[in-house]
Parts: structure tokens; C-alpha cells; sequence
């Protein structure tokens, strides 16, 4: 089961759905257990796709039962949260996909993080977990779209070879995905900053642009 703590966002919803649609079996978690039954319950509801399983509850209810955990909450309660369930984590594969927005004059920024990324923050505190950094950049909005398929190379960092490889198969079960590889954990501060840029790009031109690499 891949579990998404925090998952009643927009990115935590995007991946939930994408997720369950590729045959995975999804737990939404939220600080309120209805919220997350809420949430599961909408996507449920979804016209026109496969059958999915998507079930949701609490943040605690998620920590307990993910093989493969995703942290998606807003960047003010993601130290808190590691540090409540850090003992729940312990050798499980843990997704970040935070990035610390700062929001100001109708222009989007990171927060310093510490002088390391949100990843390597997570990691510090989930010292038995395996953290990985990906999905920054992936549009939410378009997550959303059952029937659209995506166009984006996901960057995915991570200190653990073995963790990048499955969450590039991972993201691979999305449609249009494309899983790439990298490097170490300390080089998703770099993806991190970078999406931050790309939402202003996306308001400069009412779009939703993403990441492709070329070469490869």
C-alpha cells in the first residue's frame, strides 16, 4: 500500500488518484480521520475511470500502514509531522514532495531551509527511513485530469540506489512520467528552488509548464 500523509491537498489528491488509477492501493491521511475518508471518498466518486482502491483516514492511520510512504504537507507542519511518526517510518521507502513556498508581493519563493533541502531535513529526522525527493514539479492541476496525459520528467533524489530505481518504476506507472535519476538526496534542493520558479513561469503564461530533459 502506498499511503500519502497530508495527502488532502492538491498534490497529495493528484498523486492519489494517478497512483490508484496505475492498479496501486492508496491511503489518504489527514490531521482529521474524516477529512481523509472526505477526500478518498471524492476520488472515489471520479466518472470515467478503472476501478481503484483508495481508502482514508488519519495521518497516523497512514504512517502505520504505507510500504511506501509520500509526505505532501504544507511545508509549516512538515518537521512537526516527521518527528511525530519517525518511529512509525523506520525502513520504509518515505517520498518528499514538499517544497517550503514563501509567497510575497504576488511573486513565489523557497524558505531557507537549515542550509540543506526539505528532503535532507526530512532525512535528518527519519534517520531509519529511506527519503527520496520527487514530484516536485509535477502540476497538480493536471494530476487531477483522469484523462490527461502528462508531459514531464520527474527528478527523484535519493541516498539509496535502490529507492531511486523504485520510485522511477513508480513514477513510471503515470502516464506521460518519466522517472529520471537525480543523484544523491542533496541535489533536490536545486529541484525544490526550481519549482517555486516554474509556478511564476505558469502565471506569467497561464500554463502549466513542467520539466522535460533532453539527451537521455
Amino acid at each position: 500500500m502506498i499511503s500519502i500523509i497530508g495527502g488532502t491537498g492538491p498534490e497529495g489528491q493528484g498523486l492519489a488518484l494517478r497512483l490508484a488509477m496505475a492498479g496501486e492501493q492508496i491511503f489518504i491521511g489527514s490531521r482529521e480521520e474524516s477529512r481523509g475518508k472526505e477526500i478518498a471518498e471524492q476520488i472515489l466518486e471520479i466518472k470515467n475511470i478503472p476501478p481503484i482502491t483508495v481508502n482514508g483516514g488519519s495521518n497516523l492511520q497512514a504512517a502505520k500502514h504505507g510500504e511506501i510512504v509520500i509526505i505532501a504537507t504544507p511545508y509549516a507542519g512538515h518537521k512537526q509531522t516527521l518527528i511525530d511518526y519517525a518511529k512509525l517510518l523506520k525502513n520504509n521507502i518515505v517520498i518528499d514532495v514538499v517544497v517550503p513556498f514563501s509567497f510575497s508581493k504576488g511573486q513565489i519563493s523557497t524558505l531557507p531551509v537549515s542550509e540543506v533541502s526539505v528532503a535532507e531535513e526530512a532525512q535528518e529526522i527519519l534517520k531509519e527511513s529511506k527519503v527520496v525527493g520527487a514530484f516536485h514539479n509535477v502540476s497538480a492541476e493536471d494530476l487531477l485530469i483522469p484523462n490527461k496525459m502528462m508531459d514531464c520528467d520527474v527528478i527523484i533524489c535519493s541516498n539509496d540506489q535502490n529507492s531511486t530505481n523504485k520510485v522511477i518504476e513508480l513514477a513510471e506507472k503515470i502516464g506521460g512520467l518519466r522517472g529520471i535519476d537525480g543523484g544523491k538526496l542533496h541535489n533536490s534542493r536545486y529541484v525544490e528552488d526550481f519549482t517555486a520558479h516554474f509556478i511564476n513561469i505558469n502565471k506569467i503564461y497561464k500554463t502549466h509548464s513542467s520539466i522535460k530533459i533532453s539527451g537521455i
